[in-house]
């Protein structure tokens, strides 16, 4: 049976990370991370806005802080931790702004579900085309789209600024995705 870790609160930080580097004990990082996780908590919600992203994030940070405890040289604890946070917070929103909806990313999901010839030399062009293609959707549609993929809100803020449920805004979107395939999958000379 393992002996049980000494009290850590009259440990100093220091302390602490080389306690953690020798015995590998996660309770030894646990404690020093506690001591700054309100700190670091309010790190990760000024840069995520989001309660339940900066929550993900903080345990993120923690599970790299065990990580790199082991093998880093640390001077000032609270100075590492607020850099590691605020890296992988920046890292998270470069992640999450390379997903956000892009034109031509939407031309190249409709090209590979129908005739239609996605090519990026004439990107303009067909962006103007997928522009128009909106314009022809029902009304629910068009709103749902703007919403979703141009003003990049989520299904629950489309539902909130629009009224509808969540399953008719998954509807209008999924609809809405098909009438815009049909639309630019027709021959220019026909739409």
């Amino acid at each position: 049976m393992k002996a049980r870790p000494p009290h850590t609160d009259s440990l100093s930080d220091e302390e602490l990370i080389a306690l953690y580097k020798s015995t590998g004990e996660p309770h030894y990082a646990g404690a020093l991370f506690q001591r700054f996780t309100p700190h670091l908590a309010v790190v990760t919600y000024k840069y995520l806005k989001k309660q339940e992203d900066a929550e993900d994030a903080l345990m993120e940070v923690f599970e790299i802080i065990l990580r790199d405890l082991k093998t880093h040289e640390i001077g000032n604890f609270r100075a590492w931790a607020y850099s590691v946070t605020k890296h992988h917070c920046l890292k998270k929103l470069k992640n999450a702004q390379d997903k956000r909806f892009k034109p031509e990313s939407v031309l190249k999901q409709v090209a590979d579900e129908s005739n239609y010839d996605f090519d990026p030399y004439l990107l303009d062009n067909q962006i103007d085309d997928l522009k128009k293609a909106i314009t022809h959707l029902v009304k629910e549609q068009r709103i749902c789209i703007d919403l979703f993929y141009l003003q990049e809100k989520s299904y629950k803020e489309v539902a909130d600024l629009t009224g509808y449920s969540l399953l008719e805004v998954k509807s209008y979107l999924q609809n809405g995705k098909r009438n815009l395939k049909g639309f630019l999958s027709q021959p220019v000379n026909e739409r």
